[in-house]
């Protein structure tokens, strides 16, 4: 199977009036980033440590709305090696929370031509449920491969067994569903789970590496090959982070080191010109990182058809 080629849609349906996936080249290895739809929030989320003006007008110079907006959900699949590697799965489904916008992955692969039974190896960034809840919809787990390799930090596993949320600032609801989405993740797919402790190989030029900050297990993912890189950063990096890294994310659950994490990770790409993708960039949200004085500008690619 090339991704590469699965960027041309094999068919559309009405309800599909936007793309949903990219495929590009890093070197030899291919990369296809999958959008799992929006999921709405409100704004606060953006930056609970800013001053209501200053995040208003950030929303105002922006134009996006005050009151909520919707963060994409991104998810990667990459060829490496002779392995198939799906970095992160979606939100799924949570009747609970009302996002009938979000959990799109599964469908999306299925429209790329991209079988479940392909994959093997998972990275997880970390364990919010927009990044696992796709292994948990319905009938998933019966289509993937005996042997699937689950890969996340050590770290990220022993922080579910008992999560703090005393630095977070969530919608309501948002904190049970989170404790009890990685619960059930970790209690079906547990025996499939390769935990590692900073970095981790997963294929040639695919390596994670633990960053911490976000969750204390949190990670991206370097794909390197030849003269080209990309990271795929997680929830390293926001929107509002380049122009303000310093703003809290209310899913952050250590947000002073997140903080730290984000300004680190964006001036090594800015030093570097590699590129990067984020789960909540807008899709395909493949860019690259510029210092603008003492923040950041994100300048996203020229789409390669």
């Amino acid at each position: 199977m090339n991704l590469h080629i699965t960027s041309y849609p094999q068919s559309s349906g009405p309800e599909e009036l936007v793309p949903s996936r990219y495929a590009l080249k890093i070197g030899e290895i291919d990369v296809l980033v999958v959008s799992d739809g929006v999921l709405p929030l409100p704004t606060t989320m953006l930056a609970h440590n800013a001053a209501p003006a200053e995040r208003a007008a950030w929303l105002h110079d922006m134009f996006l709305p005050q009151d909520a907006f919707d963060w994409a959900l991104n998810a990667v699949m990459v060829r490496s090696g002779g392995k198939t590697i799906l970095i992160d799965a979606g939100l799924g489904s949570d009747p609970n929370l009302h996002l009938p916008r979000a959990g799109q992955l599964i469908k999306r692969l299925e429209a790329a031509g991209i079988d479940l039974s392909a994959v093997t190896d998972l990275v997880l960034t970390h364990l919010h449920m927009d990044h696992i809840g796709g292994l948990l919809v319905d009938g998933v787990k019966q289509r993937l491969r005996k042997d699937l390799r689950i890969h996340v930090a050590a770290a990220e596993v022993k922080f579910w067994e008992a999560p703090d949320f005393s630095h977070t600032n969530m919608p309501q609801g948002f904190p049970d569903a989170l404790r009890a989405t990685a619960k059930r993740f970790v209690s079906e797919y547990g025996n499939q789970l390769r935990t590692f402790g900073e970095t981790q190989e997963i294929a040639p030029g695919v390596v994670a590496l633990r960053t911490g900050g976000h969750t204390p297990g949190h990670s991206v993912v370097r794909i390197a090959s030849g003269d080209d890189a990309l990271t795929f950063a997680g929830d390293a990096v926001f929107a509002v982070g380049f122009e303000q890294p310093d703003w809290h994310n209310g899913f952050e659950h250590d947000p002073e080191e997140a903080a730290r994490v984000r300004i680190r990770l964006l001036r090594e790409l800015a030093a570097t010109g590699e590129m990067l993708v984020a789960t909540h960039l807008p899709f395909p949200s493949v860019g690259r990182v510029a210092v603008d004085g003492d923040a950041f500008r994100w300048v996203p690619v020229f789409w390669d058809y």
